[in-house]
């Protein structure tokens, strides 16, 4: 119980978009300034990524 208490406090992310959608990460989103691209992984682990031209606000949860 307590290793799972311990995991749940791993610096998580949301993304809101200009569109109103919030996006949940597992751990902290990163920008390619050469693509534009903010690269993240979503909470069943799986790597993403979307335009940083839609991204309104990224905020640590």
């Amino acid at each position: 119980l307590m290793v799972v208490g311990l995991a749940g406090c791993a610096s998580d992310y949301v993304i809101s978009t200009k569109d109103g959608n919030m996006i949940l990460t597992d751990g902290k989103p990163k920008l390619d300034k050469s693509t534009g691209l903010l690269s993240y992984t979503d909470e069943q682990g799986n790597e993403r990524q979307i335009n940083n031209d839609d991204v309104s606000q990224v905020m640590k949860r």
